[in-house]
C-alpha cells in the first residue's frame, strides 16, 4: 500500500497558519472520507482504516486526515487560546473549501476520534455551515455531547508534557504508560501508531510532535463551564440528520454508557458499537474495530446494531 502524500491548507482563524493533512487515495475521487484525530493524537492515527477502506473499495476514495494545528506537521499557533473547537472549526471549512476546488466533492463521510468527533459536532451542526456536500455519513468514535469531568482531569494530568526521549522506542514505552486505556496493543502496532507522534530535535533525541501551549485553554476549562457547554453540544447533536456510528470503549471513562444509549434514542439515532477491553479510544488498528466502520461507510445499508460480544446496542 502506497504511503499517504502530505498537504497544506491555509487558515485564517486565530491568525493566519498552515494546516497539514495526510491524503490517501484518489485525489480527484468525489467520495471523501474525512477523519479527524483526538485531543494529543495526528492524522496517521489512521494509516490502517485508511488502507483497509481502500483495499476494500478498491478506488473511487479520497481519504483525508488532518493534522490539526499545533500537532503534527501543522504550524502552531501564537496564541495558545486558539486551540479550541471553534478555531478547529473554521480550520476544517477551510480543509473542505480546498478540497471542493481541487475536486468536486460528491460525497462526504467523516470519522471522529474524541476531538475529532466534537469538532464533527461543531461543524455539522452549525446552520448553514457552507459544506461542499451535505453530510452522507458520520461516524463519533467514543465521543458524544456529555463529557464526564473525571475523565477530563485525567487527560490534563498529562497533557502539555511533551518531554524527551533518547529514541522512539523509550517515546513509545512513555507513552504507552498513559494510553493503557487504548485497550491491547501488539508491540509492532503500538510502535506504528507511536512513531508520528514523535519529531526530532535539532540537539538529538525527540519529544511529542505537539505545541505543549494546546494545555493552556485546556486547563481554563471549569467543571461549571463543561456542564454549561453539553447542553450546546446536544443541541448540536439533535441537528444531525446523516446516519450515524457511535464506537465506545466498554471501559471508556470519558463517555458513558448512559450517553451513549441516550445518542441512540435522540437526534440520528445513532447505532452504537461497544469494544469489550477498550477504555478511552479505540484506535481503529485492531480488525474487529476496522470492520465496523468500513461496513457502515462503504455498504449501501447503515451500521448494524449487533455489537462485537453479541449484545444490542
Amino acid at each position: 500500500m502506497p504511503a499517504p502524500t502530505l498537504n497544506y491548507v491555509t487558515c485564517s482563524a486565530a491568525g493566519a497558519h498552515r494546516m497539514a493533512y495526510w491524503q490517501w487515495g484518489e485525489p480527484a475521487a468525489a467520495h471523501a472520507i474525512v477523519c479527524v484525530h483526538g485531543l494529543t493524537r495526528q492524522g496517521r492515527d489512521f494509516d490502517t482504516l485508511a488502507q483497509a477502506l481502500l483495499a476494500r473499495a478498491g478506488g473511487g476514495l479520497r481519504i483525508v486526515c488532518p493534522d490539526v494545528v499545533g500537532r503534527g506537521r501543522s504550524d502552531w499557533l501564537a496564541d495558545p487560546l486558539g486551540y479550541q473547537v471553534p478555531v478547529y472549526v473554521q480550520d476544517m471549512l477551510a480543509l473542505l473549501g480546498q478540497l471542493q476546488r481541487e475536486a468536486p466533492v460528491g460525497q462526504l463521510d467523516w470519522v471522529g476520534t474524541s476531538m475529532g468527533g466534537l469538532i464533527a459536532l461543531g461543524l455539522f451542526g452549525l446552520p448553514d455551515a457552507p459544506l461542499p456536500a451535505p453530510l452522507r455519513r458520520l461516524v463519533l468514535n467514543d465521543v458524544g455531547p456529555a463529557l464526564r469531568w473525571p475523565a477530563l482531569q485525567r487527560i490534563g494530568t498529562y497533557l502539555g508534557q511533551a518531554g524527551r526521549f533518547a529514541t522512539v522506542e523509550e517515546a513509545a514505552q512513555a507513552m504507552w504508560a498513559i494510553s493503557t486505556s487504548f485497550g491491547p496493543h501488539s508491540p509492532e502496532q503500538w510502535l506504528a501508531l507511536s512513531r508520528p507522534m514523535v519529531r526530532a530535535l535539532p540537539e538529538g533525541g525527540f519529544t511529542l510532535h505537539y505545541d505543549p501551549a494546546i494545555a493552556v485553554p485546556f486547563r481554563q476549562l471549569t467543571e461549571e463551564a463543561a456542564a454549561r457547554s453539553e447542553a450546546t453540544l446536544w443541541q448540536m447533536y439533535d441537528r444531525l440528520r446523516a446516519p450515524t456510528l457511535l464506537l465506545r470503549g466498554a471501559d471508556s471513562d470519558l463517555l458513558s454508557r448512559e450517553a451513549a444509549q441516550a445518542m441512540a434514542q435522540r437526534g440520528p439515532r445513532a447505532r452504537l458499537v461497544e469494544f469489550g477491553g477498550v477504555g478511552h479510544a479505540p484506535t481503529l488498528v485492531a480488525p474487529d474495530q476496522v470492520g465496523p466502520v468500513a461496513d457502515f461507510l462503504l455498504s449501501g445499508e447503515t451500521a448494524s446494531h449487533e455489537e462485537p460480544d453479541g449484545r444490542a446496542g
